[in-house]
């Protein structure tokens, strides 16, 4: 009987660049949360301390003390494996899983040399794949460390295979909470984050960062009627200059800048419509959880940003095109949208993710 429990109790090491707020820190904070009871699941972070990203991000702290920081310094750093292979030693997980090239670089290859059984690398976009350098360094990190390689859309999985002759590919599909996303009064939201009641806000989640293209959304703004205003959730090094733009543009009072939102439940509640006006994408999760969310949902094309949106109340917009994102915008004001939150129930519940993530680990894709 002692035999059969322990076969089932697995140890669990997600490996992060830097666990701050963010799509793939999300994801794998979930994958924290959500494991099961009987498995011990832990996060290492290769750069950062642990007292910085609590501050920066005060959802970590419950996790405390499942989430481990190596503080790496910039560029290579070989100490850095040599930490992960003494760790691994230690703890002897059953399962590595990398999220992203610098963890690959480090945690693959001291899982493979420390014989974890079980090794996931998740690549969570692949645009920077364009550059032959990174695809080379890529490529020789998969040799060495020999994971089961997933990609998190089927456009990612299709780029990674015209980039690696690499047999062991498969595609899992991020999730969200669905749970924890729902709907909710829209009164109640705005009244909770101090929104105003009598406008047509449209909302946008994520960095403040160049990549994340919320200047693009700032300028459409100047094609929509003065009813249409803009709320920004999140924290990043472009804030002044964003607000310099709003300013210069004269929409100071139609711009509202919120910082870091802790309840992105309410945030997207609050909203009549999403917006994402990224650059680059991989496949993303702010889209999924405001359509669970039961709000329309307006993107640029990029990336796997398409697999994303429900093909009824969804709408893409061509990358870059700015009268496009404001003419798509307006038509959301006055459409009347079907239920975006069932496209994401049956097909990006994060329980089947989790479930899926599972199922390596006991061997299914073998």
């Amino acid at each position: 009987m002692e035999n059969q429990l322990t076969t089932h109790r697995k140890k669990v090491i997600h490996v992060v660049q830097h666990l701050a707020p963010g799509g793939l820190e999300t994801l794998t904070l979930d994958l924290l949360r959500l494991a099961k009871p009987s498995d011990q699941v832990l996060i290492v972070s290769l750069e950062g301390t642990k007292q910085q990203a609590i501050k920066n991000w005060p959802r970590l702290e419950p996790f405390q003390n499942q989430i481990v920081f190596l503080n790496k310094a910039p560029g290579v750093q070989f100490n850095i494996i040599l930490k992960l292979i003494k760790a691994f030693q230690g703890v002897q997980p059953d399962v590595v899983h990398t999220h992203h090239i610098g963890p690959l670089l480090y945690a693959g290859y001291a899982a493979r040399v420390t014989g974890v059984p079980t090794r996931i690398h998740t690549e969570h976009d692949a645009w920077h794949l364009n550059n032959s350098k990174r695809r080379r360094l890529q490529a020789l990190a998969l040799k060495a460390a020999q994971p089961t390689l997933v990609a998190d859309a089927t456009r990612v999985y299709n780029q990674l295979r015209c980039a690696f002759s690499y047999k062991n590919i498969i595609t899992i599909k991020n999730g969200v909470d669905c749970e924890k996303f729902q709907p909710m009064s829209k009164d109640h939201a705005r009244a909770n984050l101090n929104l105003p009641t009598d406008k047509h806000i449209i909302g946008c989640a994520g960095r403040l960062e160049h990549v994340k293209g919320q200047d693009q959304l700032i300028k459409a703004l100047t094609l929509l009627p003065e009813n249409m205003v803009v709320a920004l959730a999140g924290s990043g090094s472009k804030r002044n200059q964003l607000e310099q733009l709003t300013r210069r543009l004269h929409l100071s009072d139609r711009v509202i800048f919120l910082g870091l939102v802790e309840d992105m439940t309410t945030f997207y509640g609050a909203l009549d419509t999403f917006c994402l006006p990224s650059r680059h994408e991989g496949l993303p999760l702010s889209t999924l959880e405001a359509q669970a969310c039961n709000i329309p949902t307006v993107a640029m094309d990029v990336g796997a940003v398409d697999e994303t949106l429900c093909p009824v109340s969804g709408t893409l917009v061509k990358n870059g095109s700015i009268t496009g994102l404001a003419s798509a915008l307006l038509e959301k004001q006055h459409q009347d949208s079907s239920s975006p939150r069932t496209y994401v129930l049956e097909n990006f519940d994060i329980v089947k993710m989790v479930a899926s993530y599972n199922d390596i680990s006991e061997g299914a894709y073998v």
